[in-house]
């Protein structure tokens, strides 16, 4: 019995939309990082890019649980010594670029490397529910209804 790995010529990507509406972050960012890597298909290939486009609408409607809107911290450097900056996933979420907390937690989902960073490229969250990709027609994926834990009430 032989090892199946993927070719270029064996991938096939498809486009995905998710409603992000009323769903648990970390819940969401674990399904959309599996989805990035293509680790839900049957030929999953660690060092190829297998995964598909996957378009989060509604990333600000996104549900944290317990204080986190309060007290989860996120850090940033300007570079300079002592430029170490924090702000709070509320603050982030009522500013202008809502998108970003989705964003960095599928990041910190996916491992540091080359491929995860091409990978991060096929994924576009916004955070109205207008999206400019109608043309790929992209298939929804309904994950409220996947896991009754993946809302919050």
């Amino acid at each position: 019995m032989k090892t199946f790995t993927a070719t270029p010529a064996d991938i096939d990507k498809k486009w995905i939309l998710i409603d992000a509406e009323g769903v648990v972050l970390g819940r969401l960012a674990s399904i959309v990082a599996m989805r990035l890597r293509g680790k839900h298909k049957a030929s999953f290939t660690p060092s190829m890019d297998m995964g598909d486009n996957v378009i989060v609408i509604n990333a600000d409607k996104i549900q944290l649980t317990g204080k986190k809107r309060a007290e989860k911290t996120y850090y940033r450097h300007t570079g300079h010594p002592g430029g170490i900056k924090s702000t709070t996933a509320g603050k982030i979420l009522e500013g202008a670029h809502p998108e970003r907390v989705v964003e960095k937690a599928v990041q910190r989902m996916l491992p540091g490397n080359r491929l995860s960073r091409q990978q991060m490229t096929n994924l576009r969250v916004y955070a109205g529910a207008e999206h400019p990709h109608e043309a790929q027609s992209p298939e929804v994926l309904d994950v409220k209804s996947m896991n009754s834990k993946n809302t919050r009430s």
